[in-house]
């Protein structure tokens, strides 16, 4: 349902907007550079299993096609990143015993395809701080975290803000070694995860 929802979402916000090509610096609404965030920072408002999720980007444009940026990052989480959607998703039967803390910064780069048309690759260097269930912190670890994005910049106000709904294959490339209670719910999980949404936005200058 929350898929379902989302996709929605991504067709309401590239519909209810002209769909420009990419940047062009002989426009005269062109600006080089950006600062952005995640609308993923509105789930910091849910009840319970919060993510505490921030994020801050800061990106330049090159070229009329080419995007590079930098990510800088904090969520926790209390399930392993490699259940797919489906019965197993969030089930309390996996959850672990605490919560992962992550503090990184990404490197990214995306290139527009046609007109708003974008894929992206965002490599994450993160820090892990294994909390257990009485807010102690077990151990500490490092991942890469890697996410392969397919989006859509929608171009806002004058080419002042923009919005980018997308849709991403996320990948653990490399992590240290889990405590025992925490890998054991890790253990045999892919370390691929399809289909996560993404909606940033950012102010261009």
């Amino acid at each position: 349902m929350r898929m379902k929802t989302y996709l929605l979402g991504i067709f309401l916000a590239i519909t209810s907007f002209s769909l420009n090509a990419q940047y062009s610096k002989t426009d005269s609404t062109f600006k080089p550079c950006f600062i952005g965030s995640s609308m993923f920072m509105l789930g910091n408002f849910l009840p319970e299993d919060r993510p505490d999720f921030f994020q801050l980007n800061f990106g330049y444009r090159p070229t009329e096609k080419d995007v590079l940026a930098m990510e800088i990052k904090t969520w926790k989480y209390h399930f392993s990143l490699g259940i797919p959607y489906g019965e197993d998703f969030e089930h309390e039967a996996y959850r672990f015993p605490g919560y992962i803390r992550e503090f990184g910064f990404a490197v990214v780069y995306q290139r527009f395809l046609w007109k708003g048309l974008y894929t992206g690759v965002h490599v994450m260097n993160a820090w892990q701080h294994f909390i257990n269930n009485e807010g102690d912190r077990m151990d500490k670890g490092f991942q890469i975290f890697n996410t392969y994005r397919l989006g859509y910049h929608v171009k806002l106000w004058k080419n002042r803000f923009f919005l980018e709904p997308s849709i991403a294959i996320t990948h653990r490339a490399f992590h240290t070694e889990m405590p025992e209670s925490f890998k054991v719910l890790d253990e045999g999980r892919s370390k691929f995860f399809f289909g996560e949404p993404g909606l940033h936005f950012g102010f261009n200058f």
